[in-house]
């Protein structure tokens, strides 16, 4: 996803987590020095997360994710008989941040690979950072098809994958889930990103291709992440009596653009469809509620990139018993991103991003014996076999542009504000 705002600088947060001494749950229980280094040549792995800014609400609980992997695979012997070294970084919700952030973990960290980051225009910014560093950047979130043309000119060499499906794949399981709704009139309201943009042009493709029509498709309703204010774009998106409002957004400016369409008294007899920049426990009350106290979006529907399988069910057990909860959007990707680069490298047998580079297609997509545990996977490699890592997020099989496809889940907010899972559209072009 693109995700690029404009945030006052809080200052670069690095945060190095050493192996035996200092493996933590969370990424804010262990800041340390960030010119610290380590002695030992164990692989070094980065992540660039947003902790702060516009999508934090949505990245706080990946960034959290990587922490717990590393902890679980050093628990089980590390990578190539040594400890993960792990150096986490906030892009700030910003592509300029971002860039900043890969150029330190490639050139003082001297990380091999990289999960990061969420927003498509922060991993754009980052990836040229990479490939010229020979790192690998392995996505959970960014999902503009910006990749998979730039992958197809040859721009990352190999060195750029993603765990989440890009946007023509979403766009069109929305597209069918707006159509199986009934709606047959929809407006669009986007982010003006690489990702609201992306995801407007494809759906209204897919969408038109079902029957539908956008009405607005003409003179689109794009917003500008700088503002503040935004009555002018939530007038224009729900103009022309629309059954539905296909709302491609990120939580801070998108909840004020809603909450704006209905103090305008523009979204009564209007569908609302959201998608997974808003997938967040905390967005219904970002939104707001009617002077009664329901909801303003209680009702709303939307798409997120789904997870299936055993691999997802062990953990989801893993997050109830450190963190209470299930595991949230995007959580079972990071983990498969960051699974992908410690089974590359460890086949590879070296700590490199050229090793893992190398193997990252061979783990992903077999011909070896699947497995959904990477411990069980490093065990299998370690005694010289082949594996095809079936992730918690889906197979995770990876075509020659680093792209999955995927299974997207149906969400729905609830008359108590909760975003509850109400069912799965697999996309078909």
């Amino acid at each position: 996803m693109d995700r690029s705002f404009r945030y006052l600088r809080q200052g670069q947060r690095w945060i190095g987590l050493i192996g035996s001494s200092c493996l933590v749950l969370a990424i804010s229980a262990c800041q340390v020095n960030p010119n610290q280094t380590t002695s030992g040549t164990g692989l070094r792995m980065g992540s660039l997360l947003p902790s702060t800014g516009d999508l934090a609400s949505v990245g706080l609980p990946i960034a959290e994710t990587v922490p717990v992997f590393v902890e679980t695979v050093n628990a089980c012997g590390g990578v190539n008989g040594e400890p993960i070294t792990l150096f986490a970084a906030d892009d700030q919700s910003s592509p300029a941040s971002g860039a900043e952030a890969m150029t330190k973990l490639v050139e003082i960290d001297r990380v091999a690979g990289v999960v990061g980051s969420f927003g498509s225009g922060i991993s754009n910014a980052a990836v040229d950072v990479a490939v010229r560093g020979n790192v690998v950047l392995i996505s959970p979130g960014s999902t503009s098809t910006l990749f998979t043309e730039r992958a197809m000119k040859g721009d990352f060499n190999g060195y750029w994958a993603r765990t989440t499906p890009a946007d023509n794949y979403q766009a069109v399981a929305l597209a069918k889930l707006a159509s199986e709704q009934g709606y047959e009139r929809v407006s669009t309201v986007v982010i003006n990103n690489d990702y609201g943009r992306s995801f407007e042009q494809e759906f209204t493709k897919a969408f038109k291709e079902l029957g539908g029509t956008v009405i607005n498709e003409n003179n689109p309703t794009r917003y500008d992440d700088r503002a503040t204010t935004f009555n002018t774009e939530a007038a224009a998106a729900f103009s022309g009596q629309p059954d539905a409002v296909v709302a491609i957004l990120y939580p801070e400016t998108g909840s004020l653009l809603l909450k704006s369409a209905f103090e305008q008294g523009l979204t009564d007899n209007v569908a609302i469809l959201l998608t997974d920049g808003v997938k967040s426990d905390t967005f219904p009350e970002q939104v707001g509620k009617t002077p009664d106290g329901r909801f303003i979006i209680a009702g709303a529907k939307g798409t997120v990139p789904g997870a299936d399988g055993e691999a997802l069910a062990a953990l989801t057990d893993l997050w109830l018993d450190k963190k209470g909860a299930p595991p949230a959007a995007f959580v079972p990707q990071a983990w498969d991103a960051a699974a992908l680069l410690v089974l590359a490298a460890e086949a590879a047998g070296e700590n490199t991003g050229e090793g893992i580079r190398s193997k990252l297609l061979e783990v992903a997509n077999g011909p070896g014996e699947p497995v959904d545990d990477v411990c069980k996977g490093l065990a299998l490699l370690r005694e010289g076999q082949q594996i095809n890592y079936q992730g918690a997020s889906g197979n995770v099989d990876l075509d020659e542009n680093g792209d999955v496809i995927g299974v997207y889940d149906v969400w729905e907010v609830n008359d108590q504000g909760q975003l509850i899972v109400v069912g799965q559209v697999l996309p078909e072009n």
